[in-house]
């Protein structure tokens, strides 16, 4: 799908190293790519710094852009994947990546992020075909319901130790799939299945 003349001639300029261009396409976009990674990285000085970043990766790669497609679905990915490299780094608790897990489902309506929920939930339901029918039960009340051991136990009479053995072994199964994905996203969230 072709772009218009006018943004087509700015990605030229950009391209030859005119800062006034550069300066445009940061003025277009700062606020949308902004208000996208605050919303998966809930930081105010983290979401800037990975825009920041994210436009230095394009000043510094501008000989690469493609002056025939738009930049906006170019600065997205960017963002996207520095934003989940941040998240990797910092999420060290189960309560941080169960809180990343409930934020995406929030902000799933935005089209940049249904993407990325919509992976997510595709490589996971691959994954689960590797747990026995009781783990993965087990597995959706836990992940899609927000059940805890007990409300689990409680649903399918079984004993709280029972469901948290499931839950556990299915977990590390899980963990072993996302693994060997070579994708930073899917690694950050194999580290929500580990129990802390």
């Amino acid at each position: 799908m072709g772009i218009g003349s006018t943004e087509k001639a700015n990605i030229i300029a950009l391209k030859g190293g005119d800062e006034s261009a550069f300066r445009l396409v940061f003025d277009l976009n700062f606020k949308k790519l902004y208000t996208f990674c605050y919303r998966l990285l809930k930081n105010k000085e983290q979401a800037e710094e990975v825009v920041n970043d994210t436009f230095l990766n394009v000043w510094i790669n501008r000989g690469r852009l493609n002056e025939d497609l738009s930049i906006s679905p170019y600065l997205y990915t960017i963002s996207r994947r520095l934003a989940l490299n941040s998240l990797r780094q910092i999420a060290t608790s189960q309560k941080a990546v169960d809180q990343l897990w409930l934020t995406m489902e929030k902000v799933s309506n935005d089209t940049e992020e249904a993407v990325i929920l919509a992976d997510l939930q595709r490589f996971t339901e691959a994954a689960l075909v590797n747990l026995t029918p009781q783990q993965q039960v087990i597995f959706r009340m836990s992940r899609y319901e927000g059940l805890n051991y007990d409300e689990i136990a409680a649903k399918l009479n079984l004993s709280r130790n029972t469901v948290k053995n499931h839950l556990i072994a299915g977990l590390k199964l899980l963990k072993a799939h996302f693994n060997q994905s070579d994708s930073a996203y899917f690694l950050l969230i194999a580290l929500s299945f580990i129990k802390k």
